[in-house]
């Protein structure tokens, strides 16, 4: 959206909507702004496909949720998964058994996130050969590709 600017009135926009998004916009690229750990969080790729599993196959147990994301350790599941209940964003739920039996499953705010994580992958399965046709062309203009970085 363009920033219209009044006269007079500097970094001011003339629209309570164009005010709201470059107050947020603002806040975002502060550094001390608190929502950047939490972009951290949610812009990590085993957030993202841990999320996916879980908004797909409902309540699972950690080796079925490991399985379903594939190629990814013990310890980074694990780690993720902590980081993902500490945020209130995924349920762990300890049933007690011989051996015992966990469950993972999305809290109602990590359904909510689950609905961004569903739009961002289906823009990504929509532009994905742009995507890799514009890395070609870049490889192909600096002449070295992705190994040489």
């Amino acid at each position: 959206m363009a920033n219209i600017m009044e006269e007079g009135t500097p970094d001011r926009p003339r629209y309570r909507s164009e005010t709201d998004q470059v107050g947020a916009a603002q806040q975002l690229m502060g550094v001390l702004c608190p929502t950047r750990d939490v972009l951290g969080r949610i812009g990590d790729k085993w957030t993202v496909l841990v999320v996916t599993a879980l908004d797909c196959d409902g309540t699972l147990r950690f080796t079925k949720l490991r399985a379903r994301v594939g190629d990814i350790s013990q310890k980074v599941l694990t780690q993720a998964l902590r980081n993902l209940e500490r945020d209130g964003l995924v349920a762990r739920r300890v049933h007690p058994t011989v051996p015992v039996t966990v469950e993972y499953s999305l809290t109602d705010l990590g359904q909510s996130l689950a609905q961004v994580a569903r739009v961002i992958g289906d823009w990504s399965c929509r532009h994905i050969d742009e995507i890799v046709a514009a890395r070609a062309a870049y490889d192909t203009r600096v002449g070295d590709g992705p190994a040489g970085r």
